[in-house]
């Protein structure tokens, strides 16, 4: 992911499986709430709090059920750090699995809106991210920014069907023993592209399933 969805947001989030209070999102996520720009803006970066948006996606009838905010060192920036908001449509209930859309931004210029669509199961914290050739929509901070946020979000959830299509087509595809073991070593040299460091896990480590619901042999478990 281009803005570190596993790793930046990893300490500072809360998710529930019931849409989350304000109460709730200012303790894991306060810079979705500011106010104001960081002060390294200049006076022609114009600040449309995400709150403001989210409460725009609300009438919509999406709901947050996941935020994150990055874990920053400098303390005048924690309150506009980059932060991430997980949401569900009320049309898009989930069987174990739910289609939602990932909305990123912060108040420090390190982001604009960015909008993903995604695939999420209940019994982990992975999902898919389905960007660039199916929903990846980026919107700047300037204009009516909420008007066109809650437009793309409604683009967004009209692209869930061909996502709905690639999941159901890696359901579909059985792996065997080697298929699984080169799908391992192509995800390992991925994430870890440094050949002098070798990967802290093995793959026989990511083939292992914990859960029963990882144990079909498919290219989706």
């Amino acid at each position: 992911m281009q803005f570190g969805l596993s790793t930046t947001y990893m300490r500072q989030q809360v998710r529930s499986q019931e849409p989350l209070t304000d109460d709730q999102i200012l303790r894991a996520a306060p810079s979705i709430f500011a106010e104001s720009p960081h002060e390294s803006r200049s006076g022609r970066y114009a600040l449309i709090p995400t709150i403001e948006v989210l409460n725009g996606l609300r009438k919509e009838g999406f709901q947050p059920f996941m935020v994150m905010q990055t874990n920053v060192r400098a303390a005048d920036k924690r309150e506009h750090a980059k932060h991430m908001i997980r949401l569900r449509h009320s049309d898009h209930t989930g069987n174990g699995e739910w289609n939602e859309i990932v909305l990123v931004n912060s108040s420090d210029g390190s982001s604009s809106y960015q909008m993903f669509g995604g695939v999420f199961r209940q019994v982990c914290s992975n999902g898919m991210i389905c960007g660039e050739s199916v929903a990846d929509v980026r919107i700047p901070h300037r204009g009516n920014v909420v008007s066109k946020v809650v437009e793309s979000a409604h683009v967004v959830l009209d692209g869930f069907g061909l996502i709905t299509e690639h999941k159901d087509a890696m359901k579909a595809l059985t792996l065997n023993d080697g298929e699984r073991a080169a799908f391992a070593r192509a995800a390992l040299a991925l994430k870890y592209d440094d050949p002098a460091v070798p990967p802290p896990i093995s793959e026989s480590q990511i083939l292992r399933a914990r859960r029963a619901e990882d144990q079909n042999g498919d290219m989706w478990s």
